[in-house]
């Protein structure tokens, strides 16, 4: 069966596979699933993969030249195509997206919360030392794979990033509990890409005021998309964050997702008393930037703030994420379509797909459909 794969290590090494039909077989104790790929989008992880920067083969598989490569695309949607003996939670027909990290030897692999292992090596499907779903097929334990509600599946391929979102604001709330009352009702997002998107929806969702941050200047369709669900999107070309901070903050909440680190900083000035700062960011390079350090650690020990991090979400996420997109299209019908803004039909088109993902003007989410819904 045909997949997109990289030779790992290797720069711009993207190409089309051919790779065996996996089996129910490979899953033991008769809790395989097995999956009709159906879409699967691609976002900066794949680019930077492709890139070398970072991505590791498989140690184990069953391709006849080895496993030097790595089978991309870890935001899955698909259909289940046959279930094994021990299967009862899934039937044939059903609409899946599969979990992305994989148990390794840590503490907290063995309780169950793989997203956040201490190991080392990780192991996440499309990214590190598993392959991925770009492909026609893939075989999985019942236990990583989340059902899709057949009333939300054409956006079924948002539930993975989505996750990352999740997982951020259900923390920001799990950490407030030490507050005994925590209302946040000011938020801001940084960032008005697809997780900036999915963010400001989801604190939408939670009822907060949000206003999102970005540097395109209006007109700007992400900012459209912005405001239709109630929320304000404001230009860092046309004002500051600290000024954004002082006329509609200060917030209880931020989110950034922009991709650019030195917004933390401003970020972190602009969180109210007993704020929460998520940062969703994977950041590479080696900026620098100088900052009022005294301010900033005064401001966070007497303000009681908080500051954390978020990637890779469990399977908790994914079922959150599956009752926000419900609420979503109840609320906002329609809208998480809009998201969806490049798709690229067939696993050939490849080339296509990678360079909408690299210089697409205006794309939201890029995405391969691999076969029909």
């Amino acid at each position: 069966m045909k997949a997109i794969a990289v030779i790992a290590g290797r720069q711009n090494s993207v190409h089309l596979t051919e790779v065996p039909k996996p089996s129910l077989d490979e899953v033991p104790d008769g809790r395989g699933v097995l999956v009709r790929v159906l879409r699967v989008g691609v976002d900066g992880t794949d680019r930077e993969i492709n890139a070398a920067e970072y991505g590791t083969a498989p140690r184990v598989c069953n391709a006849p030249e080895g496993c030097n490569f790595l089978v991309l695309g870890h935001e899955s949607f698909g259909r289940v195509e046959a279930v094994g003996p021990k299967v009862h939670e899934l039937k044939r027909g059903d609409y899946v997206v599969a979990t992305v990290r994989r148990p390794g030897t840590s503490f907290y692999d063995a309780i169950g919360t793989p997203d956040m292992t201490t190991d080392d090596v990780y192991f996440e499907r499309g990214i590190n030392c598993l392959h991925g779903f770009l492909t026609e097929y893939y075989v999985d334990n019942a236990d990583n794979i989340v059902q899709v509600p057949q009333r939300v599946a054409s956006v079924g391929v948002l539930l993975e990033p989505l996750t990352v979102v999740e997982k951020g604001i259900a923390q920001a709330y799990e950490i407030q509990r030490r507050m005994r009352i925590w209302r946040p009702r000011r938020a801001a997002v940084i960032g008005a890409g697809t997780i900036g998107l999915l963010a400001t929806l989801v604190l939408r969702l939670r009822g907060l005021q949000v206003t999102a941050f970005a540097k395109t200047v209006k007109p700007y369709r992400n900012a459209e998309l912005i405001e239709e669900i109630g929320a304000q999107y404001l230009s860092s070309e046309q004002v500051s964050f600290q000024s954004a901070a002082a006329a509609h903050g200060p917030f209880d909440l931020i989110f950034e997702a922009s991709g650019y680190s030195p917004l933390v900083f401003e970020a972190m000035q602009g969180l109210a008393k007993n704020g929460v700062l998520v940062l969703a960011s994977v950041t590479g390079g080696n900026k620098t930037v100088e900052v009022p350090a005294d301010r900033l650690n005064l401001g966070f020990v007497l303000g009681n703030k908080v500051m954390v991090g978020t990637v890779n979400a469990g399977r908790e996420y994914f079922e959150m994420g599956v009752r926000d997109m419900s609420h979503a299209e109840a609320s906002y019908a329609g809208w998480l379509g809009k998201l969806l803004t490049h798709p690229v039909k067939g696993l050939e088109n490849w080339a296509e797909l990678f360079e909408k993902l690299t210089s697409a003007k205006g794309a939201i989410k890029v995405f391969c459909e691999v076969a029909s819904l």
